[in-house]
């Protein structure tokens, strides 16, 4: 099962924060992480990892509906790159 944005809340708010002040906390932590990679910015956080923008070229697509082929535009994507401790703590 997945984490969600409403388990991160819940645990946040287990710390003793107040519900309120717990959903406001992770909401803004997301809205910043989302403007940093709406402004072309990576994200690196010590001990988790760093979020990276990546350009993908156009390239030949299918779709897998009807068999038609497509052209896929250059668009951006993100990845992510775990960090040393953080893969040793999965391994």
């Amino acid at each position: 099962m997945a984490l969600t944005k409403n388990d991160i809340i819940e645990q946040v708010y287990e710390l003793g924060f107040s519900k309120k002040d717990a959903s406001e906390l992770v909401e803004t932590l997301l809205e910043i992480m989302k403007k940093s990679l709406e402004n072309g910015e990576d994200i690196l956080i010590s001990g988790f990892g760093k979020f990276c923008l990546k350009d993908k070229e156009a390239r030949r697509g299918r779709n897998p509906a009807t068999g038609d082929d497509l052209m896929l535009r250059p668009r951006k994507i993100v990845t992510f790159k775990c960090s040393g401790k953080l893969r040793d703590k999965i391994n």
